[in-house]
């Protein structure tokens, strides 16, 4: 592929923005592992490589075990999900898809409530942001850090 903008280094003053958002999901009641777990998932929807060797990272970083991360794309077939992780992959799927229907809301609202229900799509729109950023000006995967972008 041919080189394109460097969008971490050009683009500091557009991204700040993006960035704050990430320091105000930080102070979010929804668990970090949680919205990692989203942000895989969200990654998986639109095969953004660089956000996946991330999150797959930071996930591991926070504990998580390798059998949970590899089967995100078929939670709903496994076992090893909480209701309230089902209820946010079946969010974060519909909110990607744009496809968000009363039954979705209805088991995402009792499991968050209004406050956190909205943490959660304002993260899930920010990894949207992030994928399509990376998967436009390409990032090359395998180079992320655990805890690189703070």
């Amino acid at each position: 592929m041919e080189s394109r903008i460097n969008v971490q280094a050009k683009g500091q003053s557009a991204l700040k923005s993006v960035f704050g958002i990430g320091a105000y999901l930080k102070k979010s009641p929804i668990e970090k592992q949680l919205l990692e777990l989203v942000n895989f998932r969200v990654s998986q929807i639109n095969n953004c490589a660089y956000c996946l060797d991330m999150h797959a990272k930071e996930l591991i970083g926070m504990g998580e075990t390798i059998q949970r991360i590899y089967s995100i794309s078929a939670w709903e077939e496994t076992p090893y999900y909480t209701t309230r992780e089902r209820a946010a992959f079946a969010w974060a799927e519909a909110v990607t898809k744009c496809e968000v229907g009363d039954d979705v809301y209805k088991e995402a609202i009792a499991e968050f409530g209004e406050e956190e229900l909205i943490d959660l799509t304002l993260s899930i729109t920010t990894i949207n942001t992030w994928n399509r950023f990376n998967l436009a000006f390409p990032t090359t995967p395998g180079t992320y850090r655990v805890g690189q972008f703070g």
